[in-house]
Protein backbone atom coordinates (compact mmCIF):
# COMPACT_ATOMS: atom_id res chain seq x y z
CA UNK A 1 0.00 0.00 0.00
CA UNK A 2 1.05 3.62 -0.97
CA UNK A 3 2.02 5.93 1.72
CA UNK A 4 0.47 9.35 1.38
CA UNK A 5 3.77 11.03 0.42
CA UNK A 6 3.60 8.55 -2.28
CA UNK A 7 0.35 9.37 -3.36
CA UNK A 8 1.03 12.99 -3.36
CA UNK A 9 3.89 12.29 -5.45
CA UNK A 10 1.95 11.24 -8.08
CA UNK A 11 -0.41 14.10 -8.29
CA UNK A 12 -0.18 17.62 -9.02
CA UNK A 13 -0.20 19.10 -5.14
CA UNK A 14 -1.72 22.98 -4.73
CA UNK A 15 0.62 24.78 -1.98
CA UNK A 16 -1.72 26.04 0.75
CA UNK A 17 -1.42 28.15 3.60
CA UNK A 18 -3.18 28.67 6.50
CA UNK A 19 -3.93 31.69 8.72
CA UNK A 20 -4.68 31.50 12.31
CA UNK A 21 -3.91 27.93 12.17
CA UNK A 22 -3.94 27.14 16.09
CA UNK A 23 -7.96 28.17 16.42
CA UNK A 24 -10.18 25.40 16.36
CA UNK A 25 -11.50 26.33 12.93
CA UNK A 26 -7.70 26.72 11.99
CA UNK A 27 -6.60 23.49 13.74
CA UNK A 28 -9.33 20.99 12.23
CA UNK A 29 -8.28 22.94 8.81
CA UNK A 30 -4.42 21.22 9.49
CA UNK A 31 -6.58 17.89 10.07
CA UNK A 32 -8.05 17.42 7.04
CA UNK A 33 -5.50 18.73 5.18
CA UNK A 34 -2.73 17.13 6.70
CA UNK A 35 -4.11 13.69 4.66
CA UNK A 36 -5.27 15.71 1.73
CA UNK A 37 -3.77 13.99 -1.38
CA UNK A 38 -3.24 17.20 -3.10
CA UNK A 39 -2.54 19.58 -0.82
CA UNK A 40 1.18 21.28 0.07
CA UNK A 41 0.65 22.38 3.35
CA UNK A 42 3.57 25.20 2.82
CA UNK A 43 2.81 27.58 5.65
CA UNK A 44 0.44 28.21 8.52
CA UNK A 45 0.22 31.23 11.10
CA UNK A 46 -0.20 32.19 15.16
CA UNK A 47 0.51 35.44 16.29
CA UNK A 48 0.21 34.09 20.06
CA UNK A 49 2.33 30.92 18.91
CA UNK A 50 4.50 32.46 16.62
CA UNK A 51 8.35 30.35 16.48
CA UNK A 52 6.94 27.46 18.19
CA UNK A 53 5.90 23.96 16.19
CA UNK A 54 2.26 23.57 15.83
CA UNK A 55 2.35 19.92 16.96
CA UNK A 56 3.93 21.64 20.34
CA UNK A 57 0.66 23.45 20.20
CA UNK A 58 -1.77 20.34 19.45
CA UNK A 59 0.31 16.92 19.92
CA UNK A 60 -2.15 15.77 17.79
CA UNK A 61 -0.04 16.53 15.04
CA UNK A 62 3.09 15.08 15.86
CA UNK A 63 4.92 13.31 12.75
CA UNK A 64 1.90 14.63 10.96
CA UNK A 65 1.96 18.33 10.51
CA UNK A 66 5.53 19.54 12.28
CA UNK A 67 5.37 23.23 10.37
CA UNK A 68 6.29 25.87 12.05
CA UNK A 69 3.95 28.92 13.16
CA UNK A 70 4.74 31.98 11.53
CA UNK A 71 3.99 35.80 12.50
CA UNK A 72 0.67 36.99 9.69
CA UNK A 73 2.49 38.83 7.04
CA UNK A 74 0.69 38.08 3.72
CA UNK A 75 3.22 39.25 1.27
CA UNK A 76 5.67 36.20 2.50
CA UNK A 77 2.69 33.97 2.35
CA UNK A 78 1.60 34.48 -1.11
CA UNK A 79 5.07 33.75 -2.30
CA UNK A 80 4.65 30.37 -1.21
CA UNK A 81 0.95 29.39 -1.32
CA UNK A 82 -1.33 29.34 -4.09
CA UNK A 83 -4.24 29.04 -2.12
CA UNK A 84 -4.73 30.35 1.36
CA UNK A 85 -7.20 30.01 3.95
CA UNK A 86 -7.90 32.61 6.85
CA UNK A 87 -9.21 31.48 9.91
CA UNK A 88 -8.76 34.74 11.41
CA UNK A 89 -11.23 36.59 13.83
CA UNK A 90 -14.38 38.34 12.18
CA UNK A 91 -13.50 42.20 11.38
CA UNK A 92 -9.52 41.64 11.72
CA UNK A 93 -9.61 38.99 8.41
CA UNK A 94 -10.26 41.59 5.72
CA UNK A 95 -7.16 43.05 5.66
CA UNK A 96 -4.94 40.15 4.79
CA UNK A 97 -7.71 38.63 2.57
CA UNK A 98 -7.29 41.93 0.83
CA UNK A 99 -3.52 41.68 0.43
CA UNK A 100 -3.86 38.36 -0.73
CA UNK A 101 -6.04 38.95 -3.72
CA UNK A 102 -4.06 42.19 -4.42
CA UNK A 103 -1.19 39.26 -4.99
CA UNK A 104 -3.45 36.82 -7.12
CA UNK A 105 -3.81 34.67 -4.89
CA UNK A 106 -7.13 32.20 -4.27
CA UNK A 107 -8.95 33.21 -0.90
CA UNK A 108 -11.22 30.84 1.54
CA UNK A 109 -12.08 33.38 4.37
CA UNK A 110 -14.03 31.52 7.40
CA UNK A 111 -14.33 34.92 9.27
CA UNK A 112 -18.32 36.76 8.98
CA UNK A 113 -15.84 39.53 6.84
CA UNK A 114 -17.37 38.69 3.06
CA UNK A 115 -20.32 36.30 4.26
CA UNK A 116 -23.06 39.46 3.70
CA UNK A 117 -23.34 41.55 0.04
CA UNK A 118 -24.41 44.53 1.02
CA UNK A 119 -22.32 47.02 3.40
CA UNK A 120 -25.18 48.64 4.65
CA UNK A 121 -26.25 45.05 6.26
CA UNK A 122 -22.31 44.14 7.54
CA UNK A 123 -22.44 47.64 8.93
CA UNK A 124 -25.65 47.13 10.84
CA UNK A 125 -24.61 43.41 12.09
CA UNK A 126 -20.51 44.50 12.40
CA UNK A 127 -18.50 47.48 12.53
CA UNK A 128 -17.52 49.67 9.47
CA UNK A 129 -16.03 47.25 6.55
CA UNK A 130 -12.47 47.65 6.13
CA UNK A 131 -12.72 46.67 2.35
CA UNK A 132 -15.79 46.33 0.85
CA UNK A 133 -15.63 46.80 -2.59
CA UNK A 134 -14.58 43.41 -1.98
CA UNK A 135 -17.84 42.23 -1.40
CA UNK A 136 -19.16 42.20 -4.28
CA UNK A 137 -16.85 39.68 -5.21
CA UNK A 138 -16.78 37.18 -2.85
CA UNK A 139 -19.09 34.15 -3.36
CA UNK A 140 -21.05 32.97 -0.53
CA UNK A 141 -19.56 29.55 0.01
CA UNK A 142 -22.28 27.41 0.33
CA UNK A 143 -21.48 24.65 -1.81
CA UNK A 144 -24.90 23.00 -2.56
CA UNK A 145 -26.35 26.25 -3.30
CA UNK A 146 -23.15 28.23 -5.34
CA UNK A 147 -21.15 25.15 -6.51
CA UNK A 148 -20.79 26.71 -10.18
CA UNK A 149 -19.83 30.65 -8.57
CA UNK A 150 -17.50 28.80 -6.16
CA UNK A 151 -15.43 27.15 -9.29
CA UNK A 152 -14.87 30.62 -10.79
CA UNK A 153 -13.91 32.58 -7.40
CA UNK A 154 -10.94 33.76 -6.43
CA UNK A 155 -12.83 34.64 -2.75
CA UNK A 156 -14.75 32.32 -1.10
CA UNK A 157 -16.39 33.86 2.25
CA UNK A 158 -17.24 30.28 4.15
CA UNK A 159 -20.67 30.30 5.49
CA UNK A 160 -21.22 30.32 9.62
CA UNK A 161 -22.03 27.13 11.37
CA UNK A 162 -25.49 27.90 12.20
CA UNK A 163 -26.46 29.26 8.81
CA UNK A 164 -25.63 26.17 7.27
CA UNK A 165 -27.57 24.18 9.46
CA UNK A 166 -30.78 26.66 8.88
CA UNK A 167 -29.98 27.33 4.73
CA UNK A 168 -29.59 23.60 3.91
CA UNK A 169 -32.74 22.21 5.74
CA UNK A 170 -34.85 24.96 4.68
CA UNK A 171 -33.39 25.46 0.79
CA UNK A 172 -35.58 23.54 -1.20
CA UNK A 173 -38.80 25.21 0.27
CA UNK A 174 -38.02 28.52 -0.58
CA UNK A 175 -36.77 27.70 -3.69
CA UNK A 176 -40.39 26.69 -4.72
CA UNK A 177 -41.44 29.47 -2.59
CA UNK A 178 -43.89 27.24 -0.35
CA UNK A 179 -43.22 28.83 3.03
CA UNK A 180 -44.85 32.24 4.04
CA UNK A 181 -44.27 34.60 8.04
CA UNK A 182 -41.31 34.66 9.46
CA UNK A 183 -39.22 31.30 10.10
CA UNK A 184 -37.83 30.23 13.59
CA UNK A 185 -34.93 28.80 13.93
CA UNK A 186 -34.23 27.14 17.51
CA UNK A 187 -30.68 25.69 17.65
CA UNK A 188 -28.02 24.80 19.93
CA UNK A 189 -24.46 24.41 19.27
CA UNK A 190 -21.59 22.60 21.20
CA UNK A 191 -18.93 25.03 22.76
CA UNK A 192 -16.29 25.27 20.18
CA UNK A 193 -18.64 27.25 18.12
CA UNK A 194 -17.29 30.25 20.07
CA UNK A 195 -13.60 29.78 19.28
CA UNK A 196 -10.99 28.99 21.50
CA UNK A 197 -10.48 32.18 23.41
CA UNK A 198 -10.64 31.99 27.54
CA UNK A 199 -13.67 33.75 28.34
CA UNK A 200 -15.86 33.66 32.12
CA UNK A 201 -18.93 31.81 30.09
CA UNK A 202 -17.34 29.24 28.91
CA UNK A 203 -15.32 28.00 31.12
CA UNK A 204 -16.24 24.35 32.72
CA UNK A 205 -18.12 25.54 35.68
CA UNK A 206 -20.24 27.83 33.88
CA UNK A 207 -20.95 25.56 30.78
CA UNK A 208 -20.95 22.05 32.53
CA UNK A 209 -25.03 20.99 33.72
CA UNK A 210 -26.15 24.17 32.03
CA UNK A 211 -27.88 25.14 29.20
CA UNK A 212 -28.38 28.57 28.00
CA UNK A 213 -30.00 30.68 25.15
CA UNK A 214 -27.83 33.74 23.95
CA UNK A 215 -27.91 36.83 21.96
CA UNK A 216 -31.67 35.73 20.96
CA UNK A 217 -33.02 37.52 17.87
CA UNK A 218 -29.91 39.53 17.66
CA UNK A 219 -26.96 36.80 16.60
CA UNK A 220 -24.89 38.02 13.63
CA UNK A 221 -25.95 34.83 12.04
CA UNK A 222 -29.28 36.18 10.98
CA UNK A 223 -28.76 38.16 8.00
CA UNK A 224 -26.75 35.45 6.13
CA UNK A 225 -29.83 33.18 7.26
CA UNK A 226 -32.26 35.78 5.50
CA UNK A 227 -29.55 36.74 2.63
CA UNK A 228 -29.76 33.41 1.12
CA UNK A 229 -33.10 32.45 1.80
CA UNK A 230 -34.29 35.43 0.70
CA UNK A 231 -32.25 34.75 -2.64
CA UNK A 232 -34.10 31.53 -3.62
CA UNK A 233 -37.33 32.93 -2.95
CA UNK A 234 -36.57 36.24 -4.45
CA UNK A 235 -38.26 38.01 -1.95
CA UNK A 236 -37.88 39.14 1.63
CA UNK A 237 -37.72 36.55 4.38
CA UNK A 238 -37.44 37.31 7.72
CA UNK A 239 -36.10 35.25 10.32
CA UNK A 240 -36.06 34.80 14.01
CA UNK A 241 -32.93 32.98 15.03
CA UNK A 242 -32.64 31.81 19.05
CA UNK A 243 -29.18 30.10 19.66
CA UNK A 244 -28.31 28.18 22.77
CA UNK A 245 -25.44 26.80 24.23
CA UNK A 246 -24.62 23.20 24.95
CA UNK A 247 -22.25 21.67 27.37
CA UNK A 248 -20.91 18.98 24.23
CA UNK A 249 -17.99 19.82 22.51
CA UNK A 250 -18.88 19.66 18.84
CA UNK A 251 -22.05 19.71 16.71
CA UNK A 252 -25.26 21.86 16.38
CA UNK A 253 -28.76 20.46 16.04
CA UNK A 254 -31.23 23.60 14.21
CA UNK A 255 -35.20 22.84 15.17
CA UNK A 256 -36.76 25.01 12.27
CA UNK A 257 -40.00 25.91 12.45
CA UNK A 258 -42.05 27.40 8.71
CA UNK A 259 -45.30 28.11 8.13
CA UNK A 260 -47.29 27.19 4.81
CA UNK A 261 -48.89 28.77 2.24
CA UNK A 262 -50.90 25.87 2.06
CA UNK A 263 -51.08 22.10 2.95
CA UNK A 264 -48.60 19.76 0.92
CA UNK A 265 -49.91 16.98 -1.21
CA UNK A 266 -48.95 13.62 -0.10
CA UNK A 267 -45.16 12.47 -0.23
CA UNK A 268 -44.13 15.98 -1.87
CA UNK A 269 -41.71 17.02 1.07
CA UNK A 270 -39.62 13.86 0.33
CA UNK A 271 -39.90 14.01 -3.54
CA UNK A 272 -38.88 17.63 -3.17
CA UNK A 273 -35.77 17.35 -0.73
CA UNK A 274 -35.08 14.47 -2.73
CA UNK A 275 -34.63 16.03 -5.89
CA UNK A 276 -33.32 19.25 -4.58
CA UNK A 277 -30.69 17.40 -3.12
CA UNK A 278 -29.93 14.32 -5.40
CA UNK A 279 -26.25 13.40 -5.82
CA UNK A 280 -24.99 15.65 -3.00
CA UNK A 281 -22.24 13.88 -0.97
CA UNK A 282 -22.72 15.51 2.23
CA UNK A 283 -26.20 15.65 2.66
CA UNK A 284 -27.96 12.81 4.42
CA UNK A 285 -32.01 12.74 4.29
CA UNK A 286 -33.92 10.86 7.07
CA UNK A 287 -37.33 9.30 6.14
CA UNK A 288 -40.09 12.02 6.48
CA UNK A 289 -40.88 11.68 10.59
CA UNK A 290 -37.28 10.55 11.54
CA UNK A 291 -34.67 13.60 12.64
CA UNK A 292 -31.07 13.31 13.18
CA UNK A 293 -29.06 13.73 16.40
CA UNK A 294 -25.95 15.12 16.83
CA UNK A 295 -23.78 12.59 17.38
CA UNK A 296 -24.89 11.09 13.71
CA UNK A 297 -22.86 13.61 11.79
CA UNK A 298 -19.67 14.22 14.87
CA UNK A 299 -16.36 14.45 12.94
CA UNK A 300 -17.59 14.34 9.29
CA UNK A 301 -18.85 17.07 6.74
CA UNK A 302 -22.24 15.78 6.39
CA UNK A 303 -25.24 17.83 6.96
CA UNK A 304 -28.06 15.58 7.94
CA UNK A 305 -32.04 16.30 7.80
CA UNK A 306 -34.99 15.35 8.58
CA UNK A 307 -38.44 16.84 8.53
CA UNK A 308 -42.54 16.24 9.89
CA UNK A 309 -45.54 18.07 8.49
CA UNK A 310 -47.86 18.91 11.69
CA UNK A 311 -50.76 19.78 10.22
CA UNK A 312 -53.12 21.30 12.94
CA UNK A 313 -50.23 24.22 12.28
CA UNK A 314 -49.66 23.51 9.01
CA UNK A 315 -46.21 24.09 9.81
CA UNK A 316 -43.13 22.04 8.52
CA UNK A 317 -40.73 21.25 11.32
CA UNK A 318 -37.23 20.93 10.04
CA UNK A 319 -34.12 19.27 12.05
CA UNK A 320 -30.59 19.43 11.01
CA UNK A 321 -27.03 18.27 12.36
CA UNK A 322 -23.92 18.88 11.86
CA UNK A 323 -20.46 19.37 13.65
CA UNK A 324 -19.70 23.13 13.54
CA UNK A 325 -16.03 21.98 13.17
CA UNK A 326 -16.47 20.38 9.94
CA UNK A 327 -19.37 21.22 8.13
CA UNK A 328 -19.89 24.35 9.91
CA UNK A 329 -16.14 25.80 9.34
CA UNK A 330 -13.27 23.57 8.23
CA UNK A 331 -14.94 21.12 6.14
CA UNK A 332 -16.75 22.90 4.19
CA UNK A 333 -13.84 25.28 3.34
CA UNK A 334 -11.85 22.17 2.00
CA UNK A 335 -15.08 21.14 -0.22
CA UNK A 336 -15.01 24.60 -1.31
CA UNK A 337 -10.94 24.83 -2.42
CA UNK A 338 -11.61 20.74 -4.20
CA UNK A 339 -14.64 22.78 -6.46
CA UNK A 340 -12.20 25.80 -6.64
CA UNK A 341 -9.46 23.65 -7.68
CA UNK A 342 -11.51 21.20 -10.03
CA UNK A 343 -10.97 18.76 -7.80
CA UNK A 344 -13.62 15.59 -6.82
CA UNK A 345 -15.69 17.36 -4.45
CA UNK A 346 -15.15 14.69 -1.33
CA UNK A 347 -11.41 14.80 -1.81
CA UNK A 348 -9.96 14.34 1.90
CA UNK A 349 -13.84 14.74 3.29
CA UNK A 350 -14.77 11.03 3.22
CA UNK A 351 -14.42 10.36 7.07
CA UNK A 352 -17.70 8.78 8.51
CA UNK A 353 -18.55 9.73 11.51
CA UNK A 354 -17.39 9.17 14.90
CA UNK A 355 -19.58 6.86 16.65
CA UNK A 356 -20.08 6.30 19.48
Amino acid sequence: MKSDSEKKANRQSVPVAVLGATGYAGVELLRILARHPRVDLTAITSQQYAGKRVSEIYPSLAGKCDLTLEELAPEKIAGRAELIFAALPHETSADAVAALLDKKKRVVDLSADFRLHDPKDYDRWYKGHKAPHLLTQAVYGLTELHRNAVAKARLVANPGCYPTGAILGLAPLYSQKLARGTVLVDAKSGTTGAGRSATVDLSFSEVNENFKAYNVGVHRHTPEIEQELGELARERVPVLFAPHLVPMNRGILSTIYVELKKPPEEGEFKKLYEQFYRGEPFIRLLAPGQFPQAKDVRGSNDCAIGYRYDARTNRLVVVTVLDNLVKGAAGQAVQNMNVMCGWPEDEGLRELALVP
